[in-house]
């Protein structure tokens, strides 16, 4: 997760902290509107990356922002980050996942993840 971390920080300019929050939101929304067999590869593959998706759950405000890209969004704004920093972010994990599940993998969670593709 450090690795992971790190790399978003860099290329988002973004503080450690928010970074692994991004993680744990984005990971979390990947689980629950992804095809599920090949985001919980990827899950796997990140050290420290279910207690991310653990510790990104906010409890009742999550649950009445409702579900989809647009919460998450809202979400990752709450966070204090632009349109331009999520996409940095998205696309900084994107590319360490293609480094831990392969790009044709990375691809069908992209193919497969409602409105995600605008994000690759």
């Amino acid at each position: 997760m450090d690795e992971l971390i790190g790399r978003l920080a860099t290329s988002a300019s973004i503080d450690g902290a928010v970074a692994e929050k991004s993680v744990g939101i984005i990971l979390g929304f990947l689980r629950s509107e992804g095809p599920s067999g090949i985001v919980q590869a990827l899950i796997d593959q990140i050290p420290g990356a279910e207690g991310a998706i653990e510790a990104s759950k906010s409890g009742g405000l999550s649950r009445l922002m409702g579900g989809g890209l647009m919460a998450i969004g809202t979400r990752l704004m709450g966070l204090g980050l632009g349109m331009s920093d999520i996409q940095a972010i998205a696309r900084e994990l994107f590319r360490y996942g293609r480094d831990k599940i392969g790009a044709d993998q990375m691809g069908k969670i992209i193919a497969g993840t409602p409105g995600l593709s605008q994000f690759a």
